[in-house]
């Protein structure tokens, strides 16, 4: 099997994961959302880079945003929070690796690379559900930026949850063959 089917083959899998932690391991109240989709996004970021981080994030995102409301004008505002991360901390896995490392080896980095895609993202999503609220006409301060708030505090707990799986687990899968050991 050639590199690229590989790669891609890994890429679907972990879209599939995204669309599965994001239906059944999510928890929503109001425009606060508990999840650990962001995993599979991670994954693919550390092993192959910005590209395939983002195209993980857009394609699971993609799938959930069709499968829970619909094509809507707005859904395209809502794929890019995700992409964010997968592109910041794919970016900062590529520029480990030109050095000859990999980013999952020096883990107080590697969480502080996950902090900065977090609070990307939890940007990217304040300035969308602005940019909705205003286009379906439910804007209000304090619901849009109000929970910024909480939603960076929850992202921060989530954050270490998530760089706290994934550093070994990054560990297990190279030690084991199953994905490159560097790009």
């Amino acid at each position: 099997m050639s590199k690229t089917t590989k790669k891609l083959c890994y890429i679907a899998l972990l879209v599939a994961v995204y669309v599965l932690l994001s239906m059944t391991f999510t928890i929503k109240t109001g425009n606060l959302e508990i999840t650990f989709k962001s995993l599979p996004v991670v994954v693919v970021a550390l092993l192959f880079g910005p590209a395939a981080g983002g195209l993980t994030a857009l394609l699971g995102e993609f799938l959930c945003q069709v499968m829970m409301y619909g094509l809507m004008p707005t859904t395209i505002l809502w794929l890019l929070p995700p992409v964010v991360r997968g592109l910041v901390i794919g970016c900062a896995a590529k520029f480990f690796w030109k050095s000859g490392r990999l980013l999952e080896s020096c883990p107080v980095t590697c969480y502080a690379v996950c902090l900065v895609g977090s609070f990307a993202t939890s940007c990217v999503t304040t300035v969308c559900l602005w940019l909705d609220s205003l286009i379906y006409d439910y804007y209000s301060f304090a619901f849009v930026f109000g929970s910024a708030l909480i939603r960076f505090g929850k992202d921060i707990v989530i954050v270490a949850i998530v760089t706290t799986i994934v550093i070994p687990l990054m560990k297990l899968l190279r030690r084991g063959g199953l994905v490159p050991a560097l790009n």
